[in-house]
């Protein structure tokens, strides 16, 4: 029989510690203290101190059956959804995407105005600091490209929903 070894010197340690460690093989992944076993399947001796093996657990089928059941994303691929349940997703997303794509495309057009074509007036605490006033130009060119890129790719995910999606 084959004898997994789960913690070696676990309880012996706290019996037996006068004891010497029984031999332990390693066989690929697993150990064992079974010679003939071991010689078998051409196992190595492990040496050079302790060995901890703590079993693992395996997950459950019945755990990834409730969660396909839950509305969650199917596990296996197999769960469909009705075509009228996902023309509704669809249009669902295409409303989402649309409402921030026009929130960005107002932000936008407010970093533009604010940005003044890289020159923005100045603020009262930028009058004598003018590294500050520089620090806030700095930071409106970044915010443009990175609300622009943002842009980009919410056209990118309307342009990847279907479009008979509109109610």
């Amino acid at each position: 029989m084959k004898k997994t070894v789960f913690a070696v010197l676990g309880v012996w340690a706290l019996c037996f510690s006068a004891q010497a460690q029984e031999r332990i093989y390693r066989c690929g992944n697993e150990y064992t203290n079974n010679v003939s076993q071991a010689q078998a399947k051409g196992c190595k001796l492990v040496e050079g101190g302790n060995v901890t093996v703590v079993q693992g657990v395996r997950p459950a089928k019945a755990a990834a059956s409730k969660v396909a059941g839950s509305g969650a994303a199917p596990v296996s691929g197999t769960a469909r959804v009705d075509a009228s349940e996902q023309k509704s997703r669809d249009s669902d997303a295409r409303l989402i995407l649309q409402s921030e794509l026009t929130k960005a495309e107002a932000r936008q057009a407010e970093l533009l105005k604010e940005y003044n074509n890289g020159e923005p007036e100045k603020r009262g605490d930028e009058a004598r600091n003018y590294q500050k006033y520089l620090d806030r130009v700095a930071e409106l060119k970044a915010s443009l490209a990175r609300n622009e890129s943002d842009i980009a790719g919410i056209r990118r995910e309307l342009g990847r929903v279907p479009a008979n999606a509109a109610r």
